[in-house]
């Protein structure tokens, strides 16, 4: 095994060492990033072969091939640049596949309790091709004994199995409580010690009008308030994720961890806990604004005194959690919502979500700063009422998004001076499946928030809202993950960063749903196999950078002008054919053998 090492021309500056054995190169590193750009940024590493000597003891191969035949033999010179072939082309269009893991795999108690059955899981997904997990660290289970006790134990036995496995993680800071939302199969409270400074102070969680709380997601109004042991919710968050840094060092160096998710509300999304099942809440009902606790009612008070109206309260006329739209004076025809008051309002509580999301995003930068890790934050895929003039039940979760005003671009342009990645639910969601009467709209939905972080020159990624096993629903996600399909000539137009699906269970490990699972991820990777290292297809980690400057609110409301979305596809072209397409195509087959 000979060594060369030579520095490329253009003034680069990098250096490569070239690994030359029986006339092939070995790549140890790149010697140039070449920048393209997808609306914005997007890093593809290309390796250039050819190079110029930068020093008297280097091999100057572009130029002097002589001098490197003169020191070793004509077998052992290197081969000439080949082009990319039809499968590393293929590799950019590869979008990395991930899976959530149950929501108990550590216990309320802080143990792993099933090490073999999860080994047993993890491989199973490994063979499947599948990139990665995705689990849910709970702030109630590692803070549970009292402020700054962390207990990290169980979650370092998961994550040492995952590397095992040869899977990537990406881990979720969960501050808020499991239990009272779809899918919730277990119950995990908030911190003990919180929830008892909550029984003499309850505004320190969500309130609707009527006084109810909600113990999901402690209140944005205590983000700034010392009720927790002198310490402020943010501070309390910012000092869980210090802890993580430091007690999962190693696996953070050892690139296991690829993600970091912020949890910025309930279910970890940014949203107000709107539509709460535990409170009754059903399907489609428009949810309840969840500002009613003191603290948010005195800053209210106080930006409404500001703008030079002390009268102006805030909702009293926006209905209750089953409401429709029309029933309501708030949302109804004419509405307050369009009144100067209503647009105050709502200006006001999405503001206060963007700068509670922007806040904590910005301790989590500072926590993991120099780490080879992504942020990433969630933002919750409200379909229903999306065809109605008011957008009733967005505009109570704190997404202000109207046909004339777009509610989810200034969340990407917050993300973007954090280098976070903006993940979306409901991808695998198309509108023949939703009711009539609740004017759903998740395929327009999707096509919006996708395009608008694309815009925003952010790393898209998303989920399923609701498990799905058949192919309507993996054919819907396939088409958002590439909505104008793949190139093979390289690079996608538009693509997501990565797909995490919702979840790991016993019954996706069923034969026939694992079968169509498989062939999923193999879809999703571009019908390419899997791909341990991520620089290959273009989704190499560099240390994370320290936040932009905080943006002016003007700059962050200049983006809710609208736009129209980026063109999508009608139907994926990476399609995974049912069992009646399949039939159907037999049937033809057989028959065209008779004529």
């Amino acid at each position: 095994m000979i060594s060369i090492i030579y520095s490329t021309q253009g003034g680069w500056g990098d250096k490569v060492r070239l690994q030359l054995h029986s006339s092939i190169f070995h790549q140890e590193m790149p010697s140039i990033d070449r920048v393209e750009s997808l609306q914005g940024e997007r890093n593809v590493r290309r390796i250039e072969a050819l190079g110029q000597t930068g020093s008297s003891n280097s091999a100057n191969i572009s130029k002097n091939p002589k001098a490197v035949a003169s020191k070793f033999s004509t077998a052992e010179m290197p081969e000439a640049p080949t082009a990319p072939t039809y499968n590393e082309k293929m590799l950019a269009n590869y979008v990395p596949v991930y899976v959530m893991l149950a929501l108990g795999v550590v216990s309320n108690d802080n143990a792993f309790e099933d090490k073999t059955g999860m080994e047993k899981q993890l491989k199973e997904l490994r063979i499947a091709g599948v990139d990665g997990v995705m689990v849910d660290v709970w702030w109630g289970i590692v803070e549970s004994k009292g402020p700054k006790q962390y207990d990290w134990s169980a979650y370092r036995s998961l994550f040492a199995l995952v590397q095992e496995c040869g899977l990537k993680l990406q881990a979720i800071m969960s501050f808020h409580q499991c239990g009272g939302n779809v899918g919730d199969e277990v119950t995990i409270p908030l911190p003990q010690w919180v929830l008892e400074i909550g029984e003499t102070d309850p505004d320190i969680f969500y309130t609707n009008r009527k006084g109810n709380r909600n113990k999901e997601y402690l209140t944005i109004g205590v983000d700034i308030q010392p009720l927790f042991d002198g310490r402020t919710a943010v501070q309390m968050y910012r000092d869980y994720m210090k802890s993580f840094r430091e007690h999962m060092s190693d696996f953070l160096e050892a690139g296991l961890i690829v993600d970091i998710e912020v949890g910025l509300g309930p279910a970890g999304e940014l949203r107000y806990p709107s539509y709460p099942e535990s409170q009754g809440w059903v399907f489609p009902g428009i949810g309840e604004f969840q500002c009613y606790d003191k603290y948010l009612k005195a800053e209210f008070k106080e930006a409404a005194t500001n703008a030079g109206h002390p009268e102006w309260e805030l909702p009293d006329n926006a209905g209750v959690y089953n409401d429709t739209p029309g029933s309501t004076e708030f949302f109804g025809l004419n509405g307050t919502y369009l009144t100067e008051n209503g647009k105050f309002f709502l200006t006001w509580y999405s503001s206060k979500l963007l700068n509670h999301g922007d806040e904590i995003l910005d301790e989590a930068n500072k926590a993991f700063l120099g780490c080879k890790v992504k942020l990433a934050a969630k933002v919750a895929g409200i379909h229903w009422w999306y065809k109605s003039d008011s957008h009733a039940a967005e505009l109570t979760s704190g997404y202000y998004n109207l046909k004339d005003r777009d509610g989810y671009r200034p969340i990407a342009r917050m993300l973007s001076r954090h280098y976070a990645i903006f993940n979306f639910t409901c991808l695998e969601m198309r509108n023949s499946e939703q009711r009539a009467d609740a004017k759903c709209g998740p395929q327009e939905l999707v096509q919006q928030v996708l395009s608008g972080g694309w815009r925003e020159h952010l790393e898209v990624a998303g989920e399923n809202a609701l498990s799905r096993y058949d192919s309507k629903g993996y054919n819907q996600i396939l088409l958002n993950a590439r909505p104008n399909g793949i190139n093979r000539e390289g690079l996608p137009k538009l693509m997501l960063y990565g797909v995490t699906y919702l979840r790991l269970s016993d019954d996706l490990l069923k034969e026939r749903n694992f079968n169509i699972f498989k062939t999923f991820v193999k879809k999703m990777h571009a019908d390419q196999d899997y791909c341990p290292d991520l620089g290959i297809y273009n989704h190499q980690i560099d240390p994370l950078k320290r936040s932009k400057p905080k943006f002016l609110m003007e700059d962050l409301l200049e983006a809710t002008k609208p736009m129209e979305p980026f063109p999508w596809g009608k139907q994926t072209d990476m399609k995974i054919d049912g069992f009646d397409d399949v039939l159907t195509t037999f049937i033809r087959k057989l028959f065209s053998m008779f004529k």
